[in-house]
């Protein structure tokens, strides 16, 4: 066991990706967490995210108006690809092309 997870209660032990696009994680505890790929990507917590997260509150909504998104968006969310940061996260590269994100352990183990 390395410190930073003798200082985590929790870790992944296993990871699986779900072509209903669903992230499978087995945690040490043998806690089986299945968290949907939007619902990760809706939980970016980076600072663009968070910025038009913001930026969306601020912004009035007219009547009828539907948002704009772009290609990437209007198409099917996949994860590209995982890697560690450290011993407590994951960055997570989607489809969209986001990846700023990082996704402690805790984080993850907090989404159903």
């Amino acid at each position: 066991m390395s410190e930073n997870q003798s200082e985590t209660a929790f870790w992944p032990v296993g990871l699986e990706k779900r072509i209903d696009r669903v992230l499978v994680i087995e945690w040490n505890d043998q806690r089986v967490q299945q968290i949907p790929f939007r619902l990760l990507r809706n939980s970016c917590l980076c600072a663009v995210c968070n910025a038009n997260r913001e930026k969306e509150k601020k912004q009035p909504v007219a009547l009828g108006a539907l948002p704009v998104i772009s290609a990437a968006q209007a198409q099917p969310l996949d994860v590209v690809k995982m890697h560690p940061v450290g011993n407590y996260a994951y960055s997570i590269h989607f489809s969209d092309g986001h990846s700023s994100g990082i996704y402690t352990f805790e984080m993850l183990r907090s989404m159903s």
